[in-house]
């Protein structure tokens, strides 16, 4: 896949593995879903693949979802102020980088938001315990410069101006209006945090409520693909999804761990992903095809939920 533009360098986002997940996904759906959308790597994958033309991201996170419809829907209005924020680093970066973070934490202005992302340690958003950003600065550099950002905005924008629709609600309440003739991808919060406060990251899910709505997607013939545990050498991350719900499951190996190479170990980094029977369902042999052989090759291991 063509290099894609991406604004907000986002840990955790999957725009590194969107070409791969793109190759489970339907050719053509009517609208595109993602209830946990983040920085919405996968829709902008999706739309640069004329997949679909409509699209509804949502995210808990509220200055998130905000910045993204800036993004797409005022690309100019956001250019300019992250322009005008990265160039007041001046001398004092660092005290600069907290200045901003103070006055997002008490305003929750999404231009704000931007610059504390492009700058803030590995792009890794990190809550403390009353909900305020507490991350610190990348001290190694000032974030993104403002002719790249403007590059990858205004990317991002042709991509999916006039296509969106943004919120900021519960993923419950997403899924419950998702239709037959639309396709859903969810990548919730890692699994290992499901149900709990955890300052790295905004919100938790529960498990149970969790499978119940998969569940009800199922019965109302709604297509999805899940992006959900993993695992890191002999470790495994998160519950597995109950072989009830009938979900393909497909290993991407995604590479490499910095953290474990940095310790002396040599550990694979594989991420599921889960494809609900629906999919399957609707399409041509192909994409069964297309699973069967990718099992065979080292970077894709197929299995079953």
């Amino acid at each position: 896949m063509v290099s894609l533009p991406h604004p907000i360098q986002y840990q955790g986002s999957k725009r590194k593995l969107a070409s791969v997940i793109l190759n489970f996904l339907p050719n053509k759906v009517e609208r595109f879903l993602e209830p946990f959308a983040g920085t919405a790597a996968i829709s902008i994958a999706v739309a640069s693949k004329h997949i679909s033309q409509s699209f509804w991201l949502n995210d808990i996170n509220k200055p998130l979802i905000e910045l993204l419809e800036l993004i797409v829907e005022r690309p100019e209005e956001i250019i300019s102020a992250y322009s005008n924020i990265w160039n007041e680093q001046h001398h004092d970066s660092i005290k600069h980088y907290f200045e901003v973070r103070e006055n997002f934490n008490q305003t929750n202005d999404p231009k704000l938001f931007l610059y504390l992302l492009a700058r803030c340690v590995k792009g890794s958003v990190r809550y403390n315990s009353d909900g305020l950003f507490n991350q610190s600065p990348d001290k190694r550099r000032k974030g993104t410069q403002p002719d790249k950002m403007r590059k990858n905005i205004e990317g991002v924008s042709a991509l999916l101006k006039d296509k969106c629709r943004f919120t900021s609600l519960d993923y419950r309440e997403v899924l419950a209006e998702a239709k037959s003739s639309d396709f859903v991808y969810i990548d919730p919060p890692y699994q290992g945090v499901c149900g709990n406060r955890d300052s790295r990251y905004f919100s938790g899910i529960n498990f149970d409520d969790f499978v119940l709505i998969l569940e009800q997607l199922n019965q109302r013939g709604v297509a999805f693909a899940i992006s959900y545990d993993g695992k890191r050498g002999t470790k495994t991350f998160g519950l597995p999804l109950p072989k009830e719900l009938g979900l393909k499951k497909i290993e991407i190996e995604v590479g490499r761990s910095s953290q474990a190479t940095l310790l002396g170990r040599e550990e694979i980094t594989i991420e599921s992903l889960y494809l609900s029977p629906n999919i399957l369902h609707g399409q041509s042999s192909e994409l069964e095809s297309y699973i069967s052989k990718a099992a065979r090759q080292p970077t894709l291991l197929e299995m079953y939920g």
